[in-house]
């Protein structure tokens, strides 16, 4: 297999293909003194280059072991598995054997890039399996299409040209052909649920992709004589030693105090005392049912949003004086209400006759009335212009209102930020946005999403207490700068110690290391230290190892990660042939539904293709298509390629 990036993702996704799934992985990257973007931007401190020398060299370390499958220590050598290159050219797509490659993984972190090395690999090798990391969702959709409609001309050429006698020109994989596919990914989409959850107290673990929608919450261990829902599954128990873990009691070598993924019932059972991650849901999302972000904002903006609110009392206030005059002149002159109401309205405008022959009271009135309409003047106009900036100013960015609280405070609007802030207003959480480039990607989407934006550098003193950070409920920092998301947490806890925080950092080890730091200074609050491409490359890993296998998405379990995939049954002897019962391996996957089709539509005309209450007696088919929860080993030992198949034999 072959990983070609130019970030931390490149190297996560590579360890995850030689540690967890034993593959052969040549990883191509450009020159060592390019491969490593440096996430922090002020470089003259002496803590920022620290953190720079401890990032390059754990990245380094994460590149794994050249081409030894299953060995996770060492760094590779120079021509161990590693190529470096400053462009990914056809010869260098070649030099790393994309011709007999079975899959492909192109994870630069510019589309452009990866699309363009997409189509050269496509021609040089049409049944090379693909994983692309694109940002942009439609384009990848028309992107996939297009490479799959390529492999699929290419693969009819050589079936009735000089590859029709049933040979595979001597690629090593006559089968592969009929699956090859692209499959089209986004980091930030995968790990942006998780790090928009996990800001949240008590919210819901989603997982929804390909009109599917999972659903798991994490539970409180019950009060004493309670017993808590099982809902319908246990996914996990957490950790034991700490009721906010993390860090080494969160991780894979916690021992039996750290969490335990998909659990057995006995385990559960046994596991007193323990919070837990239960499934809750799974079933068919709706397509036409996405939750709006906006706040009544359409085509016509509410009243309150095109005045300010000097203005409406202003109008209020000449209301009140018409009202006020009409009255008067109604008892003065003993006309009917509506009579002297149309009088006073033209006395106002100043298109009434004088009233020079009438009574002293009347007179006096008439002056009023012409004095209110010249202060009407000047209201009126500034009504106008107020409603005429108001959707001029639509394209603006809006200020935190100052009443607010419980709201949540997001530094950065790059491409982490941006679909944070999507999913938290789905959510209908209150934001605040911090973002110091006042060209960002994520302006547009604030905008239109009607959430409040400080535009300043979180460094700098004010810019977080203008984002109302004293009142706030969470605070997260997705920067693409570590120093610059720590110093705002920490900035964040010194202004409120009990201020849920969840970070963005670039290194794995070294978001332990901060988590632990953290919360042995604030043990009584929550926090949380999340690493972008350890989030996102188990997915990444999964999808190459076949079309026959679609990662539905992730979610985190303290310091892991537990995987939902859809997948047939066919060709995997640990669930063929078995009852869903014994198709269960605890601590490696679970079955949890059985996919009868998406277009499956019930009598009430919604999708009824989902049978997620299987019997532990229902016997798997090899026709049938199931919906899974995997640990990321257990998910390699399914979609594991027998040894042949790797050689090329």
């Amino acid at each position: 297999m072959i990983v070609c990036g130019d970030d931390g993702l490149a190297h996560r996704l590579a360890h995850e293909l030689r540690n967890v799934y034993g593959e052969e992985v040549t990883l191509v990257v450009p020159p060592s003194e390019r491969n490593v973007r440096p996430p922090v931007v002020v470089r003259a401190a002496g803590t920022a280059s620290a953190l720079l020398d401890r990032m390059t060299a754990a990245v380094n370390r994460a590149a794994g072991n050249g081409t030894t499958g299953g060995s996770s220590g060492g760094e590779p050598g120079p021509h161990e598995g590693v190529l470096e290159a400053v462009e990914l050219t056809e010869a260098v797509l070649a030099a790393a054997g994309a011709e007999r490659a079975a899959a492909l993984a192109l994870v630069y972190d510019d589309d452009e890039t990866n699309i363009r090395a997409a189509l050269t690999a496509r021609r040089l090798n049409p049944r090379l399996q693909l994983v692309l990391r694109l940002y942009n969702r439609r384009l990848g959709q028309h992107i996939g299409e297009l490479l799959d409609q390529a492999s699929a001309l290419a693969a009819a050429a050589d079936s009735t040209g000089d590859g029709s006698d049933g040979s595979d020109g001597g690629s090593g994989y006559p089968d592969s052909r009929s699956d090859a596919s692209t499959t089209v990914l986004s980091d930030t989409d995968t790990a942006a649920p998780a790090l928009a959850a996990t800001a949240i107290t008590g919210t819901s673990k989603v997982v929804q992709t390909a009109g599917l929608l999972l659903r798991a919450v994490e539970r409180l261990p019950p009060a004493p004589g309670e017993v808590a829902d099982p809902g319908l599954y246990t996914l996990a128990l957490l950790s034991a030693t700490s009721s906010d873990p993390a860090g080494a009691d969160g991780s894979d070598s916690s021992g039996d105090q750290g969490p335990r993924l998909l659990p057995d019932e006995a385990a559960v059972a046994a596991a007193t005392g323990r919070a837990t991650v239960v499934l809750q849901q799974v079933s068919y999302a709706y397509s036409g049912t996405s939750m709006s972000g906006g706040r009544g904002w359409g085509v016509v903006s509410p009243f309150a949003s095109l005045f300010s609110r000097r203005l409406r009392w202003s109008l209020a206030g000449m209301l009140g004086c018409v009202i006020a005059l009409a009255v008067a002149l109604s008892i003065a002159t003993g006309d009917h209400p509506l009579r002297a109401t149309y009088v006073t309205l033209l006395d106002l405008f100043a298109i009434n006759d004088p009233a020079r022959g009438d009574s002293v009271a009347r007179q006096i009135l008439q002056l009023l009335s012409g004095l209110v309409g010249l202060l009407l003047l000047p209201v009126l106009l500034a009504a106008v212009l107020e409603a005429l900036g108001t959707f001029r100013s639509g394209s603006a960015v809006r200020k935190p209102p100052r009443g607010l609280s419980g709201h949540v405070v997001l530094l950065g609007l790059g491409k982490i930020g941006t679909r944070v802030l999507t999913r938290l207003r789905e959510l209908n959480i209150p934001v605040v946005c911090v973002e110091a480039d006042p060209e960002a990607r994520g302006l547009a989407t604030a905008r239109r999403l009607r959430v409040p934006v400080v535009l300043g550098d979180v460094t700098q003193e004010g810019v977080l207490e203008a984002a109302k950070i004293n009142r706030a409920e969470a605070l997260l920092a997705l920067t693409s700068a570590d120093t610059t998301n720590l110093e705002a947490v920490l900035y964040g806890r010194s202004v409120r110690p009990d201020l849920r925080v969840v970070l963005r950092l670039y290194d794995d080890d070294f978001a332990t290391a901060v988590y632990r730091t953290l919360r042995a200074a604030h043990p009584g609050a929550t926090t949380r230290s999340r690493s972008v491409s350890h989030l996102a490359a188990p997915a990444f890993a999964g999808a190459m190892m076949g079309r026959q296998t679609q990662i539905l998405g992730t979610i985190p379990v303290e310091r892991r990660v537990l995987l939902f995939a859809a997948m047939r049954v066919s060709g995997h002897a640990q669930l063929e042939g078995r009852t869903v019962g014994e198709a269960f391996r605890a601590g490696a996957w679970r079955v949890l539904a059985l996919d009868t089709g998406a277009g499956a539509v019930g009598a009430d005309g919604r999708p009824s293709g989902l049978v997620w209450d299987l019997p532990a007696t229902y016997v798997l088919r090899a026709e049938d298509r199931v919906v899974l929860a995997a640990t990321r080993r257990g998910l390699a030992e399914l979609l594991g390629r027998r040894r042949g198949e790797r050689a090329g034999v």
